[in-house]
């Protein structure tokens, strides 16, 4: 299989999964609005997200190895996600009025694909050995 088209495959399976996971973080976000304000409600999602995103991403769409270095390392190359998503949010909600609830589609599709180039780059990236 060439470069050109294991790349599309891998994009392919990057949106399947990543829907995946955009339905349950989403689905977690609307639940605890009962509870949090959407600043709150965001943060938590996220980070389930990035722990269910982590385990899709390399078992499903790379088809890598699990590695508890690159585990640990994931919610840094996500932090740049989460600032790009919260920011968003908080431009939709408090500069353009639209409703909390909506709010973290706008910002998924705004911040796909920093995530995906920045998940690539993660997870296929060779591992770095002690010392070295």
């Amino acid at each position: 299989m060439g470069v050109a088209k294991a790349g599309l495959m891998q994009a392919v399976r990057f949106a399947v999964g990543g829907g995946a996971n955009t339905v349950l973080t989403l689905l977690l976000y609307w639940l605890l609005l009962n509870w949090f304000p959407y600043s709150i409600a965001f943060t938590i999602s996220f980070l389930v997200g990035i722990l269910s995103g982590y385990a899709i991403n390399t078992l499903l769409v790379f088809r890598a190895p699990w590695s508890w270095h690159k585990l640990i390392m994931f919610p840094s190359v996500h932090a740049v996600n989460y600032c790009l998503g919260l920011g968003i949010i908080f431009v939709s909600v408090d500069v353009f009025g639209l409703p909390a609830r909506w709010a973290p589609l706008i910002a998924t599709a705004l911040t796909l694909p920093v995530n995906f180039l920045l998940t690539r780059w993660l997870i296929l990236r060779p591992n770095r050995q002690p010392g070295g």
